[in-house]
């Protein structure tokens, strides 16, 4: 398999995150595990964000620590996924969100980049004191299912999130 690296966002990037949100938009498709992306039109904006919630001097009030990552194949520098990885739970995502989420661009997916990006998150989870993560997936989604089961992820229970309309398959994975 090619080399790929798991960073977080920088300027550097700013480009291909504007593109891979382009295509998220493009395909009316969500944009699970990039936190506020669907919001900034400016790349600059939505990585800023993403160093704000870094922090608790900067964190928005009613938000978790969270640290933002991005799958970038070494070759081209393209980025082919983003991962975000949620410290700690608010009630919200307690239930419905976990700890991490994860999207690979559409144009990209079927090819085990959401596999071994997850692979790649866990031992940051480790380093941040977490011995176990909550992850979920729309009830349906085999390809999300797949890979969480593929990381050791052990199905807990399915609940219903209203204000999205849908079920949501709920796993853990041990660290």
């Amino acid at each position: 398999m090619e080399e790929l690296i798991l960073i977080k966002p920088s300027a550097e990037y700013a480009d291909q995150i504007k593109e891979y949100r382009q295509e998220f938009l493009d395909a009316g498709d969500s944009m699970d595990g990039t936190g506020s992306l669907r919001r900034f039109d400016d790349p600059l904006d939505f990585i800023q964000k993403c160093k704000d919630y870094e922090s608790l001097e900067t964190l928005p009030a009613d938000r978790v620590l969270a640290t933002q990552f991005m799958l970038v194949r070494k070759s081209d520098g393209k980025v082919l996924g983003m991962l975000q990885v949620r410290h700690y739970f608010n009630e919200y995502l307690e239930k419905f969100g976990g700890h991490i989420g994860y999207s690979v661009r559409p144009s990209e997916r079927r090819k085990g980049y959401a596999k071994q990006m997850l692979k790649m998150a866990l031992p940051y989870c480790r380093e941040i004191g977490l011995d176990k993560v909550l992850i979920t997936c729309i009830d349906g989604n085999i390809g999300s299912e797949k890979t969480i089961l593929a990381n050791g992820g052990v199905y807990e229970s399915t609940v219903h999130e209203p204000d999205r309309n849908v079920d949501l398959k709920r796993f853990y994975i041990t660290l």
